[in-house]
């Protein structure tokens, strides 16, 4: 049923409220099955299988039908004779902008640096004018992923490439967790496939050899949550996706031992309460690890992202995380903002997501008109758009989010510049920190300011993360030196004119 209308709508009916009308979508199906009618893919199927699988992901997502609609007729524009005014006219300017969006996307190719840079540009502003073709593109390029066999070994590499680069950061800056893994995952069997091969024998086997014990551990786990009469969604296993163990596995000198979360136990509950009594019952059972207890549903990761994380020394001596979330919680770090969108007849979609950081980079793609200019302050882009992000908090109890490695002097730019440019001194947990200090997640830091500091030290450049702080410290830096010099002018002019 894959690829068909009934499998699409089987996926709607399964995913949406007893009674959605679907007309919309049907009416999408059949426009794009005509519109492609006698092409085919290069796997030797109908072309329209393509679109109908990019919509099911979509509907699989429980995005508006309106989305699975324009995933559906995502690939009409660009490569049928149907035109973007006639899906307007059949469908209406929400569907048709949608398909314009992603199909502005899909007209650069990652081909040299002019199309890499002009790539980023257009995926930044289609985010900043509407992120949901974000949605509709990620789902298309997971399915092209899925098939991308079918292609030239060239193209293979170039897609694959083009994905880890940009789109799977992209995905885990969203807080899509679902996409990443997914996109790293296929990538990493086309860039490297022998690393690829390694990796998931190691994990197979390290799996084959617990699954028994890991199956044991879950049913103990249920037993102990009815005897608490906790009414849980599901607890299931899940192993660490293939491209992010080879990463951990690089860090740590390939010692399996010292990855703690390559097994995990998840718990999906009802309500919030609930995944703290889990907690408890889980240590009641099993001893934790010593510092693994994270709490991300008081202090939720900058992405949205919500879970408690804790690791256990399970039976038979097996190391094992165990996740414990609401539905809610599940569907967000699976899927990121979609299940967070409030919609009302015929309008925009609300998000409760912090996009600022898109905007951020629109703004500043802007500033930077030349090609040369764009690539110079590429790398940081990149590291402040798409690095781990922390979540540090202000005397008061804000959050602020920054990228991981950051430092005081970039927490205290990023509150506000004169903050930054008359920062002496920063507490973290009431402790005195150097200014170079790296902050963690969870930190308090309170910066301490000298109200009569000319400007910030042009030394702090050496340390600093953000494009923000150095940018901000450089134009201090410059400002702190005309006063200087007009200073010495003044003063000089006042010595010239006392000796007259």
């Amino acid at each position: 049923m894959l690829g068909t209308l009934e499998g699409l709508l089987g996926v709607i009916a399964e995913n949406y409220p007893s009674g959605t009308d679907a007309s919309l979508v049907e009416r999408a199906y059949q426009f794009a099955r005509a519109a492609h009618e006698g092409q085919m893919r290069l796997t030797g199927e109908p072309y329209i299988t393509h679109p109908t699988i990019t919509a099911t992901k979509l509907a699989a997502m429980k995005l508006p039908l309106a989305v699975v609609a324009a995933g559906l007729l995502h690939d009409v524009p660009e490569d049928t004779s149907r035109t973007s005014e006639e899906i307007r006219a059949a469908f209406g300017d929400d569907i048709a902008n949608m398909v314009e969006g992603v199909t502005k996307l899909g007209k650069v190719k990652f081909r040299g640096m002019d199309r890499y840079v002009e790539n980023l540009r257009k995926m930044f502003y289609a985010m900043a004018e509407d992120i949901r073709t974000i949605y509709i593109k990620f789902a298309d390029r997971l399915h092209n992923l899925e098939t991308l066999s079918a292609q030239p070994i060239p193209k293979r590499e170039r897609i694959a490439r083009e994905v880890l680069e940009i789109y799977a950061p992209i995905a885990n800056r969203l807080g899509m967790g679902e996409f990443k893994g997914a996109f790293e995952d296929l990538a990493f069997q086309y860039l490297e496939p022998k690393k690829y091969q390694t990796v998931k024998a190691l994990r197979d086997k390290i799996l084959r050899a617990r699954e028994g014990v890991l199956s044991r551990m879950i049913d103990a786990l249920k037993k102990d949550l009815l005897a608490e009469d906790l009414q849980f969604v599901s607890a299931h296993g899940r192993m660490k996706h293939l491209y992010s163990l080879h990463q951990k596995l690089e860090r740590h000198d390939n010692d399996i031992a010292r990855i703690y979360d390559l097994i995990a136990i998840r718990v999906i509950v009802k309500k919030i309460p609930d995944c703290y009594t889990v907690l408890g019952i889980v240590h009641n059972r099993w001893k934790p690890l010593k510092g693994r207890i994270k709490d991300y549903v008081a202090q939720p990761k900058p992405n949205g992202y919500q879970s408690i994380h804790t690791t256990i020394f399970g039976d038979d001596g097996m190391i094992v995380e165990v996740q414990v979330r609401t539905e809610e919680m599940h569907e967000l770090a699976e899927y990121g903002p979609a299940r967070h969108w409030q919609y009302k007849e015929g309008s925009v979609p609300i998000t409760k997501l912090d996009t600022r950081w898109i905007n951020e980079l629109v703004k500043v793609q802007k500033e930077l008109t030349g090609k040369e200019e764009f690539l110079e302050h590429l790398e940081d882009l990149k590291l402040d758009a798409f690095r781990d992000r922390i979540f540090v908090f202000t005397p008061k109890g804000d959050v602020i989010d920054l990228a991981e490695g950051s430092t005081p002097i970039d927490f205290a730019y990023a509150i506000h510049s004169e903050i930054g440019n008359k920062c002496v001194a920063a507490r973290v947990n009431d402790q005195m920190v150097q200014l170079d200090a790296p902050l963690k997640s969870g930190d308090l830091c309170e910066i301490v300011i000298d109200k009569n500091r000319k400007g910030p030290n042009p030394d702090w450049m050496d340390f600093v993360k953000s494009r923000h702080a150095r940018t901000k410290i450089k134009d201090g830096s410059r400002s702190t030196i005309r006063q200087w010099l007009k200073s010495k002018f003044d003063k000089s002019r006042e010595r010239k004119i006392k000796g007259l």
